[in-house]
């Protein structure tokens, strides 16, 4: 304890001396070697100034038309002067370097009234390159909004805010990465989200140490429960309309400026299954596609370690009539069940990467006609049984299913586990390592809230949006695991009245 007080001792000292040291002539000595740092002496009717700017970061229209054409027709002599001067609406007069500094490399102009002097004038005047909204590629959906996140942070919340049009809704700003300041936003419904949710994020965000920030997935890195877990304990998603809808249940969540992607917490296990587009069908459908969901994860898991544990060690499993066409498809097989799996499952992944790598148009040529050749020559070979072919296939196609490509990762790592203890002690390994999956996920928590929730602990109110959606009706309380400020999204007595008032 004592050696942490001296080392954080030393290192205030040090940042003090630094920051005495540091000054507007070392600055302007650290600029300009770039190439795109202009700094001129601008000489009007009466007086002189020194402007500075980098010009890749600044609109070169604001610079001639707001700012130099006002100098040249109107005298000047303080700084204060030109400031009244200029109708623009971000300017100040400051003398700190570091904020001089923060400020002009996120492009702000910076007027000297003499070459050397502290003080000087800081005029917004950045511009910003960004692509225009477009349609989700990850989270497509057939019916819905059509808009997805882009990587300016600022229409990433203008995205957020038309659809929540509420003053409650705040956002709060942080700069995280010691060399990239990147931009990072915590936005919530006041009124709504668990202060303590808020301050833990915050709290998590703030203390992040590290020289540079590109994207949410560094955040979603560091400020996860246990970093060590293969679970993500946040929720990725490109949709603002998904990002406005978790915000109403309570939810906290997270933009960085530079991603097109937003993250969101709290969350729980079977959040990971359900597609944002379950809710723009009825709830019959809806329930029917994540029960098929579930059933297609638990197939593209099981399906090969119980090939491999059934013929390994369990041959009495497997039905006389099927145990002969088994036979009949190993017959010139020559590895062992374990090396026959792994064969196709290193396949399918190359595949996958190398679909995934190569352009849209070339990666789709190779999944389809890589996995046609190569499986057909490998059972031609006799390298694999077209059963287990048969197997593999319809695995990996179940894993797409999965709408959050985060937990489809997931699902392909723990596959590989499976198949280990499965060689090693049959259905009995599967067991094993399946119970040790289980107590896994009973630890395992999203922002101190409980992840396999409403499993464990047992919620019945919120098993209505979990395996099965229920009507909208049904679903007057918010989610209970996240502890929300206010419980409850509608009167469930009015809904009924009105109901019964219809009939």
């Amino acid at each position: 304890m004592l050696k942490r007080l001296k080392h954080s001792k030393k290192r205030a000292e040090k940042d003090c001396k630094d920051k005495k040291e540091f000054n507007i002539d070392d600055l302007l000595k650290a600029l300009k070697p770039s190439k795109d740092f202009q700094r001129f002496e601008f000489k009007a009717k009466s007086n002189t100034c020194w402007i500075s700017f980098i010009k890749t970061m600044v609109n070169p229209d604001f610079v001639h038309r707001d700012v130099l054409a006002i100098l040249t027709s109107n005298p000047f002599n303080s700084l204060e002067e030109i400031q009244m001067l200029l109708p623009i609406e971000q300017k100040l007069i400051i003398s700190d370097v570091r904020e001089i500094q923060k400020k002009v490399m996120a492009g702000s102009i910076m007027i000297q009234l003499n070459e050397h002097d502290a003080d000087c004038l800081l005029i917004s005047a950045v511009t910003v390159e960004s692509r225009q909204v477009a349609m989700p590629e990850v989270e497509f959906t057939v019916v819905g909004p059509k808009e997805a996140f882009v990587e300016s942070l600022d229409v990433n919340i203008n995205l957020i805010r038309k659809r929540l049009p509420l003053p409650q809704l705040q956002m709060r700003e942080l700069e995280v990465g010691k060399i990239s300041n990147t931009r990072v936003a915590v936005m919530y419904i006041d009124g709504l989200a668990n202060q303590e949710n808020i301050n833990t994020i915050m709290q998590r965000i703030s203390d992040i140490e590290y020289d540079h920030i590109i994207d949410s997935s560094y955040i979603t890195q560091m400020i996860s429960d246990n970093k060590n877990s293969p679970f993500p304990q946040m929720l990725d998603t490109e949709r603002p309309d998904r990002v406005s809808a978790v915000l109403t249940e309570g939810k906290i969540a997270i933009l960085v400026d530079g991603s097109p992607h937003a993250l969101y917490a709290p969350i729980t296990i079977v959040e990971f299954f359900s597609a944002f587009e379950d809710y723009f069908q009825i709830w019959h459908m809806a329930s029917l596609f994540r029960l098929i969901r579930l059933f297609a994860v638990t197939f593209s898991v099981f399906s090969t370690p119980f090939y491999v544990a059934i013929l390994t060690y369990h041959y009495e499993m497997i039905p006389m009539n099927l145990l002969a066409t088994l036979i009949s498809s190993r017959a010139d097989v020559p590895f062992p069940p374990i090396l026959e799996v792994l064969i196709l499952e290193v396949v399918i992944e190359l595949l996958r990467e190398a679909g995934a790598r190569l352009p849209t148009k070339v990666g789709q040529t190779i999944g389809i006609v890589g996995g046609i050749v190569i499986g057909t020559a490998s059972v031609d070979a006799g390298l694999t049984s077209s059963i287990l072919l048969i197997i593999v296939a319809l695995a990996a196609l179940a894993s797409f299913t999965t709408p959050v490509y985060q937990m489809s990762n997931t699902i392909r790592l723990i596959r590989f586990p499976f198949l280990l203890f499965a060689q090693l002690w049959g259905l009995v390994g599967i067991a094993i390592f399946f119970a040790v999956m289980v107590g896994h996920l009973l630890s395992l928590t999203s922002m101190g809230r409980p992840f396999i929730e409403p499993i464990f602990p047992p919620r019945l109110a919120d098993l209505k949006d979990a395996f099965f959606r229920m009507p909208f009706n049904r679903q007057a309380k918010r989610p209970i695991y996240q502890r929300p400020e206010d419980p409850m999204r509608a009167n469930p007595q009015r809904i009924n009245e009105k109901h019964d008032n219809e009939k």
